[in-house]
């Protein structure tokens, strides 16, 4: 394998097999709100990031001991780590939030709680509550954030309502509350050059994310960009410049960073386009083939030595 795998740490972590469990909380978000704006995020549909979640009437419990039976069986899993999927999970009040973590992390299988989230949507009360579950619980806690880019003016194309400022600010509150950070991407925006895909690498590595998450960039019916591309306002990259940038990317990512997901998926019934119409394995498959024989792999050019703005090294990049 060319690059860190999140099923090879889990496997080094917890010494055996660990599956996700999604879960949908009835949560919506800031930039739907109107609180921060309206529609989202222009990649974003209804559903938000959960596709194959249950629904959000379901209680916790009853989500994670469905989805339990059938990936526990499926996959001869018997340790569990709920994830609290679509939306903004932590744009609910404190009570609510901490009520939500208390009933997803009951049971000797359950060994810790991922919790996707906006960079500028996270309190302080909720970072300080998530220590001590996983101090005094022990329990790991994840926190997943969106970057997506490091391109401050693709940012505001996306319509995300924050910079890549927003997100190392937060992602350094996270790792300071002693928590695994997660920074998902998208690796083929078409307002992004490849200079943008290695910026975007640097600051996962300035950060210390522990994880990272990578797609392509899929249009989800009834999207603002579902709106784009049927006006001709969108132009897709294809597949070889998506593997291209992908390689970029993890050939400068800390080899330490492992890689929970290269390419996404959604299903059939909510896209326009994903995956230039092919399955998301195949899309790897190509891209992991591509790897080998260009004899790339994750951290191949990776370096803690890198330039600040004005040009002079720095000799711990993780301290600026």
């Amino acid at each position: 394998m060319n690059y860190y795998p999140y099923s090879l740490w889990l496997k080094r972590h917890y010494g055996e097999k660990v599956y996700k469990l999604p879960v949908n909380l009835p949560v919506t978000c800031p930039n739907r709100d109107g609180t921060l704006g309206f529609g989202g995020c222009i990649f974003c549909g209804e559903q938000g990031g959960g596709h194959e979640t249950l629904s959000s009437k379901t209680s916790i419990r009853e989500q994670i001991d469905t989805n339990k039976r059938y990936i526990g069986k499926r996959y001869n899993a018997k340790k569990f780590i709920p994830y609290f999927q679509s939306h903004t999970n932590t744009y609910l009040p404190l009570a609510d939030f901490i009520k939500a973590v208390d009933e997803s992390l009951v049971g000797p299988d359950i060994v810790g709680l991922s919790i996707a989230t906006r960079p500028d949507t996270i309190t302080d009360e909720q970072l300080r509550y998530l220590e001590e579950v996983q101090t005094q619980r022990h329990k790991d806690i994840t926190i997943e954030l969106g970057l997506q880019t490091a391109n401050d003016d693709t940012l505001k194309i996306l319509n995300r309502g924050h910079q890549c400022a927003d997100f190392c600010l937060s992602a350094r509150r996270v790792k300071e509350a002693g928590l695994r950070l997660c920074t998902h991407v998208i690796l083929d925006l078409p307002w992004d050059n490849r200079e943008d895909v290695l910026k975007t690498a640097q600051v996962l590595n300035k950060v210390q994310s522990d994880f990272a998450k990578c797609h392509s960039l899929y249009i989800v019916k009834e999207s603002r960009l579902h709106e784009m591309y049927a006006n001709q306002e969108v132009p897709l990259l294809d597949e070889s410049e998506f593997i291209h940038r992908c390689i970029l990317f993890l050939t400068h990512l800390n080899p330490d960073t492992a890689i929970q997901r290269l390419v996404g998926r959604v299903p059939e019934e909510f896209s326009v386009v994903a995956n230039w119409h092919k399955s998301w394995w195949k899309v790897r498959d190509n891209l992991e083939a591509q790897m080998m024989r260009q004899g790339n792999f994750q951290g191949q050019y990776y370096t803690k030595y890198e330039e600040n703005e004005d040009g002079r090294k720095n000799a711990d990049y993780n301290k600026q």
